[in-house]
């Protein structure tokens, strides 16, 4: 296997705090899917290579389905990313997940459907198995972590993705409580399912900064005081975050050399018939499928 490499994804204010005042250097990826997010920050956290990329660029100014998720992973993948740990915030559909707690979910319910969801629309067919949509060794290391933080890491639970942006309906936050959903968010999707076309490891971690809407507000907070309150609880979230997502980087050589499932997502995917993809297909989709074509 090639030389670990992790690339951390910076959702709401995560983003910002991950490449604010961070030493390395930045590069600009061009893929075939257009630009990244953002400059990429190459890094070197314990030893271990760091790519940092803020989901919603400079000033959070891309909404979930305008963030070119494609592009975001591609640049990753060309930078030598093996791993990737992303974050996000999220509203949390249970009582047992509070505001302030960090949730490493194990699944993904999508609700998506303004965003291309793969590489392969054209040249060939590939189908990857998403079945357990995280890396199985990636979460058990940031699990392994937890300890870093003084406050409860959630093992599981599924993350429902909306498109937004606007936030959910009160029937619409009962009806994904209803399916099991204990998480809603809108970035995680395509970005999961993409890193798996990729071969990256990937593995997500959640600031849960409220109840989302299934939950009434108490009658006395206002809405000032309320979205005060929400910011407050992504503000501790992310510090807590920034310290696992340090400690997992740090003890990173424990994992480093376990293959992922993920790292050999395509071995199986690709059902074409391997003379008749035309050689333009590597060309244009180039780190993605060179091993296979």
């Amino acid at each position: 296997m090639a030389k670990s490499c992790v690339a951390i994804i910076g959702g709401s204010g995560l983003g910002e705090a991950l490449c604010r005042g961070a030493a390395g250097e930045a590069v600009r990826v061009e893929t075939p899917f257009g630009p990244p997010s953002d400059a990429i920050l190459r890094t070197d956290w314990k030893g271990t290579e760091v790519l940092l990329l803020n989901r919603h660029g400079p000033g959070h100014l891309l909404l979930p389905s305008r963030v070119n998720y494609r592009a975001n992973i591609y640049a990753l993948k060309s930078l030598g990313a093996t791993h990737v740990i992303a974050t996000g915030a999220v509203g949390s559909l249970r009582d047992r997940i509070k505001p302030k707690d960090l949730v490493v979910p194990d699944q993904i319910i999508d609700k998506t459907y303004r965003r291309v969801g793969t590489f392969f629309e054209d040249f060939l067919a590939a189908h990857v198995e998403f079945a357990m949509p995280f890396c199985p060794i990636l979460r058990a290391h940031l699990l392994a972590c937890a300890g870093a933080v003084d406050t409860e890491v959630h093992d599981g639970g599924t993350y429902v993705c909306m498109e937004g942006p606007a936030f959910s309906s009160r029937a619409e936050s009962e009806m994904h409580r209803a399916w099991g959903g204990d998480l809603i968010g809108m970035t995680c999707m395509p970005e999961a399912k993409l890193a798996r076309e990729a071969e990256l490891a990937y593995a997500l971690l959640c600031l849960p900064s409220d109840y989302d809407c299934w939950r009434p507000v108490p009658a006395e907070l206002d809405r000032h005081e309320l979205l005060k309150e929400i910011l407050a609880n992504l503000q501790e979230a992310t510090r807590n975050a920034l310290m696992l997502l340090r400690q997992a980087v740090a003890r990173f050589g424990e994992i480093a050399d376990k293959p992922s499932p993920a790292h050999s997502a395509l071995e199986l995917a690709i059902w074409s018939n391997r003379e008749m993809i035309p050689p333009q297909a590597r060309k244009t989709l180039g780190v993605l499928v060179e091993k296979y074509l």
